[in-house]
């Protein structure tokens, strides 16, 4: 079957500046905000102009391309860089790629552009390795954005979908709205939608309902960072999710790239959770939906620990349980 091409592009290089699909304004608006420096690219980070770890990662490569083009301390801008998101491991790992080209003496920009090349050959594995365990009729959840999005173009968790509709399988998608950023009511669902996917959104409190119903196949998701022992985080809530599929018998898939997994981490407890801001909670599109003065907590991911987990879909193939075993072998072939 002819290759699904994606109509959504979040990240372009012209050869001088990055220009990154500002991710906030959607599904209303499609803006590129240009990024001419290291800066320009962390700002964007912090303010989730672009997210998503593999993105976030790439979007850093480009953005210490430019500072060594325009004679830039290239370390500084790494330091900076790598303080824009802590949890996503894949922003150190793109700094250091980038920092040992720098040591050889190689061209930086062209470095960058083999790292968003890969992506998106890294994404298209997973999706060939996940679609596999897809079943030919399927109705999957999934929970914030894994997709083109969150990537150079294709997708992780979006990925293995849109490899299971290539191979002709019959897949419907449930996106949870994921509070408090709506990351799948404003990306997810209208990501899919682009590509003409079928997909239906819920709330985030709907999930349980429709597991109880058997409205579910399965669960795919993507990730932040995996730990030596499998334990993941990702988007706050999954962790939710992760147990409701358990309490049901569904699979529960979680799909990233192998420079996600972190193997000098021993488990989810050594994960860095980044806190947000309270404004993200009682505001909605910058209207307040709570009382002024409230307190707020926003830790932006949680983790999945490893025994929820079916499956880690990986580029480089397909890791089961126990994970602590199966990731040590895979790091070493």
């Amino acid at each position: 079957m002819t290759a699904l091409t994606t109509a959504v592009q979040p990240i372009r290089w012209t050869g001088e500046s990055l220009q990154l699909l500002d991710q906030r304004k959607l599904p209303t608006e499609v803006t590129y905000v240009e990024c001419r420096d290291a800066a320009d690219v962390s700002r964007a980070i912090r303010d989730m102009i672009v997210r998503g770890a593999p993105a976030i990662g790439v979007s850093a490569a480009f953005g210490l391309a430019m500072a060594w083009r325009r004679g830039d301390d290239v370390r500084r801008a790494a330091a900076d860089l790598r303080s824009a998101r802590p949890t996503a491991v894949n922003l150190g790992w793109a700094i250091d790629r980038m920092l040992a080209a720098a040591e050889r003496g190689e061209d930086l920009a062209r470095e960058a552009q083999r790292m968003f090349d890969e992506d998106i050959e890294s994404n298209r594995r997973i999706g060939r390795n996940g679609a596999a365990l897809i079943g030919n009729r399927a109705t999957l959840l999934t929970h914030c954005n894994a997709g083109a999005l969150a990537t150079a173009g294709y997708g992780t968790a979006l990925g293995v979908i849109r490899a299971a509709v290539e191979a002709g399988k019959s897949i419907a998608v449930f996106a949870d709205e994921t509070r408090p950023y709506l990351q799948g009511a404003r990306l997810t669902a209208w990501e899919l939608q682009q590509d003409g996917i079928d997909v239906t959104l819920i709330t985030d409190s709907m999930a349980g309902h429709f597991f109880q119903q058997g409205q579910f196949d399965g669960v795919i998701v993507g990730a932040d960072r995996i730990a030596a022992n499998g334990d993941t985080a990702n988007k706050i809530g999954t962790y939710t999710i992760a147990v409701l599929a358990s309490a049901h018998g569904v699979p529960f898939y979680v799909a990233a790239p192998w420079s996600t997994v972190d193997i000098h981490c021993a488990s989810g407890a050594a994960i860095p959770i980044e806190e947000r801001s309270a404004k993200e909670v009682v505001e909605i599109s910058g209207t307040r939906v709570a009382p002024e003065g409230i307190s707020v907590r926003h830790p932006a991911f949680d983790v999945t620990p490893a025994r929820l987990i079916t499956a880690i879909i990986t580029d480089r193939g397909v890791l089961r349980a126990p994970y602590d075993e199966s990731i040590r072998k895979m790091s070493d072939e």
